[in-house]
């Protein structure tokens, strides 16, 4: 009996141990899309941690999130939200648009 609660102890510990040692919190960031652009048009986020892109379109129509550099593209509906999971980035500035409004630009600054 003791070895097995033994076991089990070990067991606990050592996922104790590797777990939060790997897993990274992450952040979250929101922007919001009205009338074809985006609000704000610049936001930040600390580098080296996964992001939580939070997109919030509140127009009636659909928007596509777009980004070359974000390596991003979640189309999203109007008068909805969506979550977009980044891995961590180095610091820089990352561009994004609309698809459909390409004109409609903003920028992800990590630093």
């Amino acid at each position: 009996m003791k070895a097995i609660s033994a076991k089990i102890v070990f067991i606990f510990l050592a996922a104790i141990a590797f777990f939060p040692a790997n897993a990274q919190q992450s952040t979250s960031v929101t922007v919001s899309v009205k009338n074809h652009s985006f609000h704000p048009a610049q936001i930040h986020a600390p580098a080296n941690v996964p992001i939580d892109l939070r997109v919030k379109n509140l127009d009636s129509t659909a928007m596509e999130f777009e980004s070359d550099t974000l390596h991003a593209e979640k189309v999203v509906n109007g008068n909805s939200e969506v979550v977009i999971r980044l891995k961590p980035l180095a610091p820089g500035r990352y561009e994004f648009y609309d698809d459909y409004h390409q004109e409609s630009t903003g920028v992800l600054v990590v630093r």
